[in-house]
């Protein structure tokens, strides 16, 4: 982009800026959240009180609000469960059922009777 055409590209945006910024200040409501601002902060000087003062006065419990949100759910951890082959003696320690050696057991000898072989 040539420097003529970025100067009249920045020309445009501060126009439209500017623009803008007549249109908020003929706003009534942006008048009157100014002149609550003031006043504000002229009875924050007269009583020596800071923001965070006014806050603990309107909301004295803050952690009461917050505990009111629902805690984040959290996954329950997997319980690791243990196969034993009665054939073989062989072990299986797995936390789910996608397990390449028990996918074959359960190929061989069947599902329902695999699942027989869980250890307490």
């Amino acid at each position: 982009m040539s420097r003529l055409a970025e100067f009249r590209a920045a020309e445009k945006a501060l126009q439209e800026q500017l623009a803008q910024l007549e249109s908020l200040k003929n706003d009534a409501g942006l008048k009157k959240e100014i002149e609550f601002e003031e006043k504000l902060q002229g009875l924050m000087k007269t009583y020596g009180k800071s923001l965070r003062d006014i806050i603990a006065i309107l909301d004295p419990n803050p952690k009461a609000s917050q505990q009111s949100a629902p805690a984040p759910k959290t996954r329950r951890a997997r319980v690791v469960k243990v196969y034993q082959n009665p054939h073989t003696g062989e072990l299986i320690e797995t936390k789910g059922g996608n397990h390449r050696g028990l996918k074959a057991w359960k190929e061989q000898y069947g599902a329902s009777t695999v699942d027989s072989w869980l250890r307490a």
